[in-house]
């Protein structure tokens, strides 16, 4: 399967396929020098099918773990980049999860002003989310997603077959996001995650995700508005996962406990936690109401006192609404 994402001159594809990994040359130009940017939770062999099919090709890789994506790991990838000689002509591949092309992608937005960089996510919050849209960034002071830009990539490659290396814990993880496309915008899409094996209609879910954001992304590339609804869970979520350093919550399992608080329909409600202990996830989690309206207090959408906050009432109808962040730290 292709998408194509339609940008412009910023437009990219999409490859969703089984076994695309060993076939990255296909579609994306390996005849420059490549720095393969990852962490240590890819295996190893990943690595090694990307690397060779490329001519001269540098790996670059740090410690896994949200605790990495932060200036000291930028600053060592931008160095082994000039090191090696990368120029503008050159190219990135970020190869791995969230945290990975998070960083490497803002890395190869800033490096020479710009360079080419193509996502091979292997799990399945990059899959479903996270590797397409533009989005890039790193964490300052415990602060989420707070210093990045819109960059978008050359090329996204797709290889469901990379998550069966994955922990049942991380594949959950990343069906939060795909649980938060449906609610917002794909009705049939929450039904599919609610069906008992959800493995099994993998690929469908991380198309069935892709395209929500695709439509959403093409409409506001920058978030200046529709975008938004994007961030159902995020708000809470952030400032929770923050809360506990980054390292104690995974991603998603912060944006499912986001989630849970921001809703004010109980039936809706009941019907997202019934999907979220099915998966297991931590929703009743201790955290300090104090600390994490503190966090909330540094999040992107805010104005003033007021924040922009996305709530539903319908599955697939999303709305957005500002709220005074007295009234958000309530939903605590």
């Amino acid at each position: 399967m292709e998408i194509k994402v339609e940008l412009g001159q910023r437009s990219y594809p999409v490859v969703i396929e089984r076994g695309v990994l060993y076939r990255v040359g296909s579609y994306v130009d390996l005849n420059r020098k490549v720095m393969i940017i990852t962490d240590a939770g890819v295996p190893n062999e990943y690595v090694e099918i990307i690397e060779q099919q490329c001519q001269n090709a540098e790996v670059h890789a740090f410690p896994k773990g949200e605790k990495s994506k932060n200036i000291v790991e930028y600053e060592k990838c931008l160095r082994h980049l000039l090191d090696c000689g990368f120029g503008r002509q050159d190219l990135i591949i970020a190869l791995g999860g969230g945290v990975v092309g998070d960083l490497a992608g803002f890395v190869a937005s800033s490096y020479m002003r710009g360079i080419a960089y193509v996502s091979i996510p292997t799990t399945t919050l990059s899959q479903i989310d996270s590797s397409i849209g533009g989005k890039v960034a790193i964490d300052l002071n415990g602060v989420k997603n707070c210093v990045g830009a819109f960059y978008q990539p050359q090329a996204v490659i797709i290889d469901p077959d990379t998550l069966s290396t994955l922990d049942i814990r991380h594949f959950y993880n990343g069906l939060v996001e795909a649980l938060k496309m449906g609610i917002v915008a794909n009705k049939e899409l929450v039904a599919l995650l609610e069906k008992d094996d959800v493995s099994a209609n993998i690929e469908e879910i991380i198309y069935e995700s892709l395209m929500v954001k695709k439509k959403i992304v093409e409409v506001d590339e920058f978030e200046t508005e529709y975008r938004k609804i994007l961030n159902f869970g995020h708000t809470i979520g952030h400032a929770v996962e923050s809360s506990y350093e980054l390292n104690k919550l995974l991603h998603g399992e912060a944006v499912a406990i986001g989630m849970l608080r921001i809703l004010d329909n109980k039936e809706l409600e009941e019907r997202l936690l019934a999907i979220c202990q099915k998966w297991k996830l931590p929703t009743d989690v201790d955290y300090d109401k104090e600390v994490v309206y503190k966090y909330m207090l540094n999040d992107k959408k805010g104005k003033g006192e007021y924040v922009t906050i996305v709530q539903v009432n319908t599955i697939g109808e999303a709305c957005l609404l500002d709220i005074t962040f007295e009234e958000l730290k309530r939903k605590l």
